[in-house]
């Protein structure tokens, strides 16, 4: 110690270890920076640090099984449940009533085609609900694709997902690496432009 302070001889005598307590320092300010300023990445940091509970139960449409796991996570959690392009409305209604759910708290949504539409329909109202934490029900063969595409779009919307798995062994169908990156760039299109490349190539809609 000299007059107090620490004798700090040794480390000016060292360029590199300097350098690299810059170097720290720098990246804990851009961290902090990335994490809490202000900017077109703040939604998606609110996302990823939200720890709020899960607020409402979201079904992809595709396969009635997602639908009846969905139904049956709603009523045990207790939260309203919605599905985005599901089976027909009879069939929904009906399966819905045998799993005791109130009608009130169930929204059947038909205006998605696609699974990057299943989430563009929906997040502004999402937002505008005030819904921060969706648990997202879907097929586990197409659970990773849907979330590529989900943690885009709706994390665009300062809105945190959670995948929840529905089995659909022996007619699984893997998909592959080059479908969710397609899918993946049509969702980081639609939120810097609003608009689905694939509706503006005029492909016609995914098979789900």
């Amino acid at each position: 110690m000299v007059g107090g302070l620490a004798d700090l001889s040794h480390v000016t005598r060292r360029p590199g270890l300097m350098a690299g307590l810059k170097t720290g320092m720098l990246l804990g300010v851009a961290l902090t920076v990335w994490l809490f300023g202000p900017g077109p990445m703040a939604p998606y940091r609110r996302a990823l640090l939200s720890r709020s509970a899960p607020q409402l139960v979201l079904v992809l449409g595709g396969d009635v099984d997602r639908e009846r796991i969905g139904a049956r996570l709603a009523r045990q959690l207790n939260l309203p449940l919605l599905v985005s392009g599901g089976s027909n409305r009879e069939y929904a209604t009906w399966l819905l009533q045998e799993e005791r759910l109130n009608p009130e708290r169930v929204t059947l949504d038909y205006r998605a085609h696609d699974t990057l539409s299943n989430f563009t329909s929906l997040v502004d109202e999402l937002q505008s609900d005030g819904i921060q934490h969706v648990l997202l029900v879907t097929s586990e063969d197409h659970l990773a694709r849907s979330m590529a595409v989900g943690q885009v779009v709706a994390g665009s919307r300062g809105i945190h997902l959670t995948g929840v798995p529905v089995a659909c062994f022996p007619e699984c169908e893997q998909e592959g690496r080059l479908k969710q990156i397609s899918d993946w760039l049509r969702a980081m299109a639609w939120v810097i432009t609003g608009r689905d490349l694939r509706d503006a190539a005029n492909l016609g809609p995914e098979v789900r």
